[in-house]
């Protein structure tokens, strides 16, 4: 039996990173912030592919968590994971987060609606905030990268992303891009550019914006002692065992767009207005399937290419049949639009240095049929016209009881697919969805 014990960080920087253990479901059994701390360790080794772990023991002493990691696994790869996880947590990167949230607390803007409702939610409860970095996702293994708002209450609750209706379906999309089940794990690390857990469609939804663009910019963004979002990228878009030789990092989907949670684009537009595109009166250009390339610091050794994405659960929460699937927000224009996002990430993983616009535009013909994404979706395989119908009917038709979740498994939805008329068609024939425009 192999011993692996490294120094996680110390307690009182740590202790603010992690969620207080009473947040968590009673069921997760959490006493102590060790507790926690070994819980998501867990979750990342199992996320980064490490096999052979038998157990995980995190203890407190002399003011500093240290991690023991037992089992029959390869020495280099937990080796790797063990430095990258203390890295992650230091001074240098997570937190960051602290100081941002400290400066929120002094000039009074932390949680402006502590102790009132935000949302219908009932297990969300009255309004309250909380630190959550990354937590139980990829720490050395992964293989692309999210640019999302804030992270749901919810996750803190539950002790994992996965729970959450949003992670639910971008693990879809990528299985339906060609990605192996089994290293979908891979491509689900988000960094959030606010790194705040709180209820969610409760802070963002207009007019409840709380954590708004320049939340990020004021206080996780600046100057270098609380420049949390692009410390973050920069670590976690160059794995520790990224080959010296690419010229670029991983990719990154920046997930947001103007009808759902538009602020991870828009402070990535703030961020690095002079690197994008401007449309006729000079405003710089965020748009869903815009590709490029930026450099995180001007210093940056490697470009990181990047696509611009719808978030991932806006299809199942704004998409609905129109007469013109070239507009949003019609549902199978989204359904072509999350496609194209998660193959540019599948095409990434074969080519790491290829340029984002030809990656882009190699997607975009498999499910628009040209290479701009432009106009009404026509995938040219008749396959990959029922995928996107069947993701489309899951999008569509839910059940709220116990919880919102989709009526159809993606085989139901198939098979309902293959019965329209036109087959294919998530809008034609069968029984259609219900009118959300009213």
């Amino acid at each position: 039996m192999k011993n692996y014990t490294y120094p996680l960080g110390e307690a009182y920087f740590l202790d603010q990173l992690f969620p207080d253990p009473k947040i968590a479901d009673p069921n997760l059994n959490f006493k102590t912030t060790a507790d926690v701390i070994r819980h998501y360790s867990l979750k990342s080794l199992s996320a980064d592919g490490i096999e052979g772990i038998k157990d995980v023991k995190v203890d407190l002493a002399f003011g500093s968590y240290q991690v023991q990691i037992e089992g029959e696994f390869e020495w280099e790869k937990v080796d790797r994971f063990a430095k990258r996880h203390w890295q992650a947590f230091s001074h240098s990167y997570a937190q960051k987060a602290i100081r941002g949230r400290d400066l929120m607390k002094e000039l009074g803007v932390w949680n402006p609606m502590e102790g009132y409702h935000v949302n219908l939610n009932p297990f969300d409860g009255t309004s309250k905030w909380t630190l959550l970095p990354p937590l139980g996702l990829n720490i050395s293994g992964q293989k692309g990268l999210l640019l999302m708002h804030y992270p749901p209450w919810a996750v803190a609750q539950a002790g994992t992303f996965d729970n959450s209706m949003t992670m639910q379906r971008w693990i879809r999309l990528l299985e339906k891009s060609g990605i192996d089940p089994t290293q979908t794990n891979r491509y689900k690390t988000i960094i959030d550019v606010n790194p705040v857990a709180a209820p969610g469609s409760g802070e963002s939804e207009y007019p409840n914006d709380y954590m708004p663009i320049m939340m990020a910019s004021a206080f996780f963004d600046g100057p270098e002692e609380r420049n949390y979002i692009k410390s973050m990228l920069e670590l976690y878009l160059t794995p520790p065992d990224w080959p010296e030789e690419n010229t670029n990092t991983l990719p990154l989907l920046i997930c947001g767009s103007p009808l759902y949670d538009p602020q991870a684009p828009g402070w990535f537009r703030t961020a690095y207005t002079d690197i994008l595109p401007q449309d006729d009166h000079g405003i710089p250009q965020v748009n869903v399937l815009q590709a490029g390339k930026f450099r995180v610091f001007p210093h940056s050794k490697r470009e990181t290419p990047y696509l611009i994405c719808n978030h991932m659960i806006a299809a199942g929460v704004t998409g609905r049949c129109t007469s013109d699937p070239s507009k949003m927000p019609d549902i199978r224009l989204y359904e072509a639009q999350d496609m194209v996002a998660a193959t540019f990430l599948k095409l990434y993983s074969d080519e790491p240095n290829r340029d984002p616009k030809d990656v882009k535009a190699e997607a975009c013909r498999k499910w628009f049929g040209n290479p701009e994404g432009a106009g009404a979706p026509n995938p040219p395989e008749k396959e990959d016209q029922l995928i996107l119908c069947a993701l489309a009917q899951m999008d569509l038709f839910f059940e709220h009881d116990p919880k919102p979740r989709p009526r159809y498994s993606y085989k139901e939805a198939y098979s309902r697919c293959q019965c329209n008329d036109p087959i294919g068609s998530p809008c034609e024939g069968g029984i259609k969805p219900p009118d959300r425009s009213v």
